[in-house]
């Protein structure tokens, strides 16, 4: 087990903790945008425990470009996984409904941009795309649970435009 296994699994129950919760989703999100805009786009603070994209989305209503900082799970076949958990909130983030609205979109990962399409994973897949994501962080699916709705997976497929 590697050190980064290690504090992965000591900090994973910590992230589902309220206190946690409502100190992430008030204040990671800008210092990962304040990270990633002074090293432009090469360094996440979450890429330090976990895989970490930022998604380049169109608003599903706005029609404006939007960006999301994301762990994401690597699936083995050159695609990433993501879920919308929105740590653990009652409403599915935005991003997952831009998505849905716009499948086409880009990632950036440590610095690398690309294009991708975004495809809903089936409910007959579920168990097994949380059973690969909780392969990297522990119990990542508690936050689908805690939520009281089902969360919005897709899978990223690197597209050559």
């Amino acid at each position: 087990m590697s050190i980064v296994d290690v504090v992965r699994a000591v900090l994973a129950p910590v992230t589902r903790t309220g206190p946690f919760r409502r100190f992430a989703t008030t204040l990671l999100p800008s210092l990962e945008r304040f990270v990633a805009r002074i090293s432009r786009g090469r360094v996440q603070l979450t890429a330090f425990l976990v895989p970490s994209l930022t998604l380049h989305t169109i608003g599903a209503r706005s029609g404006e470009p939007r960006d999301a900082p994301l762990m994401f799970t690597p699936d083995g076949k050159g695609r990433a996984l993501v879920a919308g958990t929105n740590w653990a909130g009652a409403r599915h983030p935005a991003w997952t409904a831009n998505l849905l609205a716009h499948p086409d979109a880009e990632i950036t990962v440590r610095g690398r941009r690309m294009a991708v399409r975004a495809t809903l994973v089936p409910d007959e897949e579920r168990d097994a795309a949380w059973a690969v994501m909780e392969a990297q962080w522990p119990d990542y699916r508690d936050y689908e649970r805690d939520s009281g709705r089902t969360a919005r997976i897709f899978v990223l497929q690197p597209v050559h435009r």
